[in-house]
């Protein structure tokens, strides 16, 4: 019997507001067979670090975090700080 555990990024989704999400997609096998599988979402802002995520997430990350969308997004906070 030989058991295996991988781990791949199946989904991105990038949001108008600039914010990736994505979700990974563990699978354990068993003599090549799924016996278990678990998903974990993972939300991003373009304002975070993402230099140790996975490589699909990061090159989505350099393509939609241009400086406008990273401008944009914070003077949405800034706004939302002044209505609070």
């Amino acid at each position: 019997m030989s058991l295996t555990k991988e781990t791949v990024v199946d989904q991105i989704t990038v949001s108008i507001d600039g914010s990736i999400v994505y979700r990974e997609n563990t699978r354990i096998m068993e003599d090549g067979k799924e016996i278990s599988q678990h998903y974990h979402r993972v939300c991003l802002s373009p304002i975070q670090e993402y230099t140790n995520l996975p490589t699909k997430v990061q090159a989505i990350c350099n393509a939609a975090w241009t400086e406008e969308v990273k401008s944009a997004y914070i003077a949405t906070l800034e706004a939302l700080k002044t209505t609070t």
